[in-house]
């Protein structure tokens, strides 16, 4: 009689599975993000065409994975505060995220964010701009005028100040990032720092901007900091890797984008450091334009597998995100600190 077969534990649900971890706090926040975007209403400002209602509609819906809400909610759940009063808030961070989006589409010439027609491509470079000043501006306003009556202004005021700092440091990372593709410069630590303003600033200001609406004590409020700067770098870095991992239709970003603006990116820079004289004569004409396009992101894959940057960049995610993780270690062992843990996971591995 032969052996039983030995048994397989299922594989658990992705995160952003309808029965994965992160689920029923997503549904929380599209649903909410529907109903305010309804409430506006496409010709909320009176002039019968939409405006910047309908724009701003556009630009938010359908959502992208609501990361940064997420984020904001689950480290207010993780310090003790009701879910349910948390959504308006983080929607604002939402619209931070959103608005500093439209305005890199402006900035790249991009025509696709999230596989759909960018706002610019939609409505135009003025109307864009505008656009993404609105959003902007708007993540104020749902802070101050529409969390809960019972949230104490001084905490109100809190994450209107991490807010707008956060703002303040990811105009910093584009005007650094800027000047590192101006200058050539392929310098590792000033991309770290360059992302940790630009990317990392709308992580720390998710996590800790919901540490502040719950009233956490301070050991709490710094440890979800440390959990957003590793997130952050983990993050960008996959970030990095999906124009050479996935295809557009997966990343919603055309593979192109970063080689055609000689945008500084992690695996590029760990393969400058690693190839021989003639690589990086390659990738000096990569950044410059001078390659046929049909060629160029072939080139390019060429160079990082075989320099090992893919590899090493990948291994550099992970440790980012194990870093992350582990700054959670001084919170309670909740659903909530679970969540964050497998947004942890999630950063590093997109195709799940």
């Amino acid at each position: 009689m032969s052996a039983p077969s030995p048994v397989t534990a299922p594989a658990p649900p992705a995160p952003f599975a309808e029965d994965g971890p992160l689920a029923p706090t997503l549904r929380l926040l599209a649903a909410e993000l529907a109903r305010r975007c309804d409430q506006d209403g496409p010709h909320a400002d009176g002039t019968g065409t939409g405006g910047v209602a309908e724009m701003e509609r556009a630009a938010l819906l359908p959502p992208g994975k609501l990361l940064r809400p997420l984020l904001f909610t689950e480290s207010a759940a993780a310090t003790g505060m009701r879910r349910a009063d948390t959504l308006a808030a983080a929607l604002g961070v939402e619209r931070l995220h959103v608005g500093s989006l439209v305005h890199d589409d402006v900035i790249d010439g991009d025509t696709q964010r999230r596989g759909r027609p960018s706002v610019v491509a939609r409505y135009g470079l003025p109307n864009a701009i505008v656009t993404g000043d609105a959003l902007l501006i708007g993540a104020f306003r749902e802070v101050a005028a529409h969390t809960p009556a019972s949230v104490p202004d001084a905490r109100r005021l809190a994450v209107v100040q991490t807010l707008a700092e956060a703002g303040v440091d990811l105009c910093r990372g584009q005007a650094m990032e800027d000047e590192l593709r101006a200058q050539g410069d392929r310098d590792v630590d000033r991309y770290l720092r360059m992302i940790s303003l630009k990317t990392g600033a709308l992580f720390r200001a998710s996590c800790l901007g919901g540490a502040q609406l719950a009233g956490a004590p301070a050991a709490a409020q710094h440890a979800l900091t440390r959990y957003a700067e590793h997130l952050g770098r983990a993050f960008q870095m996959a970030d990095d890797l999906l124009p050479h991992t996935s295809d557009t239709a997966t990343s919603g970003k055309s593979a192109l984008s970063d080689l055609r603006n000689a945008r500084p990116t992690f695996p590029v820079l760990l393969c400058w450091h690693r190839t021989n004289e003639q690589g990086r004569a390659q990738l000096s004409a990569l950044l410059a334009g001078t390659l046929p396009a049909e060629t160029a992101m072939e080139t390019l894959r060429v160079l990082l597998r075989e320099s090992g940057a893919l590899t090493q960049a990948r291994a550099a995610a992970r440790a980012e995100a194990a870093q992350a993780k582990a700054a959670l270690d001084e919170l309670p062992a909740t659903e909530a600190r679970a969540a964050l843990h497998a947004v942890a996971d999630l950063a590093v591995d997109r195709d799940r």
